[in-house]
């Protein structure tokens, strides 16, 4: 009894002992869910929101402006946006704008060829002209260099500031081709009597920026004259006969197959070059070519395997991915031609049948360093006796063994031979085949004026300019990616007329943030040219305007004013039209304009009457702030900085509570502020924001810096003035200040240390340490915490726990976005293989070593040539940082705006997270009150930085071989019975004919 009594007690010890351990720990877990009283935090949030909405108010003018329009609407009439006819009437003038281009464009053409007709070719000539290169430049002697002459250059406003010279054109010249070589220079001499017709083209059309004349013998004429500087190598790389709208003017759309030889003689130098050729003639296809590559010895090898019996467009994408899968190819084995010839010719045939590719004319290029047959059955199966497709060989090599043959088969199928012994032969050889493409459009003598799409060659970043390959050839689809189906692309694409309406993501302030809107698109023809042009209006405030009535006399007096400015990228007044007017800034235009000082200018009526009522309605705002400014006791800590004002007719006005010195941001409103002013393309951040938010609320923001760390210490506030209460009234102007962060965040530092309690403690307050207090914005921005470094960073990298608890329960909502025009760092291994061109140097180099190579060539069996030539193919094992183009897709966040308030816990390892937001009254700002006992560390942080999409090789293939809907060039040249064959790469026997006259002819024009 003892003993069991003995075992009761310390059964019932060790209990106590767990229960109370138990217990202790039960205890420690739900006492760190700390319970955030909701009420509390409401009334800090009221009482912030309360007094920063005050001061944004009063200092903005914002009620005052309102009340304004309102006395006002009874002389309004407010109209509904006719889509449909807006962008008939825009189509209608943008047709009348491409028909003077294409007026220029004809009357250079028949300089030209008038020129060229009365000119005797001499090859004697000595004729000194004006290189572009050279021009200015003197000897150590102080003596002009020749063909270096003085050219007179002066900085013109209207070639983007560029030193040029209006009265001449001057001459660039490849590097790779020697700039007195006859040719060129009895092209340079008659081409010279363009000059009066750029001048006369320009005074016509004063729109006119470049105007262009890209020879056959491939100099370049440009006008106005401009000073071209070499990069860091003192290279010029530039040859116009690259360009798309060269290689678009010359030929009709192809079809392309090329066959490369890779058997076992093609060792060394010989596949360098090939590759090289390769990559030349992918230089010469452009959007309209379709094309593929078939490596060849005794098997075919597809160079991109997935691609097999089928051709893809030649896009920059499409063929930068070939020249990577270039590198992998190696020579072995025997070239069995005829299989590659049999395989190419299906091909076409078979490509030709689904109606995707040209429709026009088709070629097999083939790269080989000889051919023992001429192969006849095989055109004879295939090709004769129509010969539609043309055969163009390149023989790699200086042997001439088999030259015969590849010239036979060149000749005896509407194509042309060369044969290419160094790389520096490599550009002018490829070229030949454009010649010949050309003859039919020559002998049709048709006169087809050509569009590219619009593109720019560089771009500038990190300080530094790069090529950013895709930036040229940015599809609608990739812009309005949310159109998934290609509605609007097909149909834009197809010509047709019509109307479409989506819901988009617009990003803006850096990509940072996020406008989610409905938007009806509005498109047409644009008759005469290959374009379609379309419309996007906004639903709710974008699809309405009105129209006010003032006097120009009252206008005049309050544009007057030295705070008012007018977007002066906008055109209220065409300065372009006339070389007096181009120095005047808008605003001056229009005064004068309207006080009939400049009869010849051409305005835009309607648009300067709503300035002008936009200036009378606004004017009043001057003196209101300039009474806040001279009352000492308003704003006495000199918090608010900034008031400004934007009508949507682009006029804004400035108020400074500050002197110029003392302001933070010295930045802001300035031209170097593109985001925060109105630009051609948009209007400033502050005024697209205000316009999306709830009409009588302002939005909040700090400008996000471009250094990785943001160093922002200002808060913009902004709000929105509409003509009427009711949401579908047009957005008439936005006001807005700009205050210092400090003031800011010590006005909201007060509010939340406001408390209900008769006795005034408060039972929790921001300074406990328990908490953590923030203020973010709808797009997750922090902008107050505790820790000052926080400021501008996404709430989900410093509380990774509540912004996911946050998307969880709907109060905001993860939106993902893509860029298709990014740019991604990329380790790549540094090679000296295949030497470009681009450097005259390497490839002299290159070719001595290959010839002294082939002296011993048959001692060693081709050895001494892969290992002479091994530092022009094996590859330095280092590795290479570099930006390549990609896609990315990154996520924006946005708040529900249906929530105005919520409360939750989070489980976290061992303790319970609790929380509160609520929204800030008359703002897009939130408070959230975070519990800081309970740390969430197994939870990461949620950040905004882009990811690149990686492609799967299937998936890599699928997008290789898809084909989006595109319209054909309207006119086909692909053959003509009166073309002389014969002429095709100097055959013994066949005589050469003069050049054709119209191959030089090839122009282009560039306007604002």
């Amino acid at each position: 009894m003892l003993e069991n009594l003995n075992l009761l007690r310390a059964f019932w010890g060790f209990f106590f002992i767990f229960w109370t351990t138990f217990n202790t720990a039960l205890v420690d877990v739900v006492g760190s869910e700390q319970q955030i009283p909701l009420s509390v935090v409401k009334l800090w949030a009221s009482a912030f929101g309360g007094e920063i909405k005050s001061i944004a108010a009063k200092y903005s003018g914002s009620q005052l402006l309102q009340k304004k329009y309102k006395e006002y609407e009874k002389d309004v009439a407010i109209e509904e946006i006719d889509g449909l006819q807006l962008v008939k009437k825009l189509a209608k003038n943008m047709e009348e704008m491409f028909h003077k281009k294409s007026e220029a464009v004809r009357r250079l053409v028949e300089a030209a060829e008038d020129a060229y007709l009365k000119h005797e070719f001499d090859a004697d000539l000595q004729y000194e002209y004006f290189n572009a290169v050279l021009i200015n430049e003197r000897d150590e002697e102080g003596n002009y260099l020749e063909l270096g002459k003085e050219f007179i250059l002066v900085p013109n406003d209207h070639f983007n500031n560029l030193p040029v010279n209006i009265s001449l054109s001057d001459v660039q010249v490849p590097t790779n081709m020697y700039n007195k070589d006859p040719a060129i220079v009895n092209g340079v001499y008659w081409s010279e009597s363009l000059n009066k017709v750029f001048v006369d083209n320009f005074d016509r059309d004063p729109s006119l920026i470049w105007q262009y004349f890209g020879s056959a013998k491939g100099f370049f004429r440009q006008y106005p004259g401009i000073k071209w500087e070499p990069d860091e190598n003192g290279v010029i790389a530039f040859d116009c006969r690259n360009r798309k709208w060269y290689i678009q003017a010359a030929t009709s759309p192809k079809d392309v197959v090329i066959l490369v030889d890779v058997s076992g003689s093609m060792k060394g130098l010989r596949l360098t070059i090939a590759k090289q050729t390769v990559s030349s003639i992918l230089d010469t296809l452009g959007d309209d070519d379709f094309f593929n590559i078939i490596a060849y010895n005794e098997e075919l090898h597809y160079v991109e395997p997935c691609l097999n019996g089928t051709l893809v467009q030649a896009d920059r994408a499409n063929k930068e991915h070939f020249r990577e899968h270039l590198d992998k190819l190696f020579a072995k084995g025997i070239g069995m031609l005829d299989i590659a010839l049999n395989e190419a010719f299906n091909m076409l045939n078979e490509f030709n049948h689904t109606g995707q590719g040209s429709i026009c004319s088709q070629a097999i290029m083939l790269i080989t360093d000889g051919a023992v047959d001429t192969y006849d059955t095989i055109f004879a199966k295939y090709n004769w006796p129509d010969r539609k497709v043309r055969i163009f060989t390149y023989l790699i090599g200086r042997e001439a063994a088999f030259a015969d043959n590849l010239k036979w088969m060149a000749c005896a199928n509407k194509g042309f031979f060369t044969q290419i012994s160094t790389l520096a032969d490599v550009q002018e050889n490829v070229m030949e085949y454009l010649h010949v493409l050309s003859r039919p459009k020559v002998i049709d003598q048709e006169h087809d004026v050509v569009w590219t799409e619009a593109y720019i060659d560089s771009t500038y970043e990190e300080g530094k300019k790069r090529r950013k390959p895709n930036y040229s050839s940015v599809d609608l689809s990739e812009v309005e990616w949310e159109d998934r189906d290609d509605v609007l692309r097909n149909a834009m694409v197809n010509r047709k007329t019509g109307k479409f309406s989506m819901e988009v993501k617009k990003t803006v302030d850096k990509g940072k943030r996020v406008l989610v809107m409905t938007n009806d698109y509005y498109y047409t023809d644009i008759k005469g040219t290959p374009f379609s042009l379309g419309v996007a209006l906004s639903r709710g405030h974008g699809k309405y305007f009105f129209r006010g009535n003032v006097t120009v006399e009252e206008g005049l007096h309050d544009l007057e004013h030295p705070d008012v400015s007018l977007a002066d990228e906008w055109s209220y007044c065409n300065t372009d039209l006339h070389p007096e007017h181009r120095q005047m800034t808008q605003l001056e235009a229009i005064k004068r304009y309207l006080t009939g000082k400049e009869p010849l200018l051409q305005c835009d009526k309607e648009l300067i009457q709503e300035v002008l009522f936009d200036a009378v309605v606004s004017a009043p705002i001057e003196a209101y702030w300039t009474s806040l400014a001279l009352n000492k006791s308003e704003n006495s800590d000199k918090g608010v900085e900034v008031a400004f004002l934007g009508t949507r007719t682009g006029l804004s006005r400035i108020n400074l509570f500050v002197g110029p010195e003392q302001l933070t941001n010295q930045d802001f409103l300035t031209a170097e502020d593109k985001e925060n002013i109105f630009n051609a393309d948009h209007f400033p951040l502050w005024y697209r924001r205000a316009a999306e938010q709830i009409p009588g609320s302002f939005v909040y923001s700090i400008p996000f810096s471009t250094e990785t760390a943001n160093k922002s210490n200002v808060v913009t506030a902004s709000t929105a003035i509409q003509l009427l209460d009711d949401r579908k009234s047009p957005v008439v102007a936005a006001v807005g200040i700009q205050m210092k962060l400090e003031f800011f965040q010590r006005k909201f530092w007060t509010a939340s240390r406001q408390c209900a309690s008769l006795d005034g403690r408060c039972a929790i307050s921001c300074d406990d340490e328990t908490i953590n207090c923030y203020l973010i914005d709808n797009n997750g921005f922090i902008l107050v915490s505790e820790d000052y470094t926080q400021t501008g960073y996404f709430f989900g990298e410093v509380e990774g726990a509540v912004m996911n608890k946050l998307l969880a329960m709907g109060s905001f909502k993860r939106i993902t976005l893509y860029d298709y025009q990014a740019m991604c760092r990329t380790n790549k291994e540094s090679s000296d293989s295949a030497h470009s061109l681009l450097d005259p140097y390497n490839a002299f180099f290159a070719a001595v070593k290959w010839i002294m190579t082939e002296l011993v060539l048959f001692l060693v069996e081709f050895n001494l040539c892969s290992w002479w030539h091994s530092d022009l193919t094996a590859k330095a094992q280092r590795l290479k940082q570099t930006l390549e183009p990609c896609d990315t897709e990154y996520p924006a966040f946005v708040s529900e705006r249906t929530i105005k308030e919520t409360m939750g816990n989070i489980a976290c390892d061992d303790c319970f997270k609790s929380f509160v937001i609520q929204q800030i009254p008359s703002s897009n700002l939130f408070m959230v009150v975070v519990d800081n006992e309970c740390f969430c560390d197994s939870i990461p942080p949620i950040t905004m930085a882009p990811i690149e999409i990686r492609y799967n090789e299937s998936l890599k293939c699928e997008r290789l071989k898809s084909q989006k809907i595109r319209r054909r060039p309207e006119s086909c040249h692909g053959f003509h019975p009166e073309e002389n064959a014969r002429e095709c790469g100097g055959v013994p026997g066949l005589s050469a004919k003069p050049p054709l006259v119209l191959l030089p002819l090839l122009l282009t024009i560039f306007s604002r």
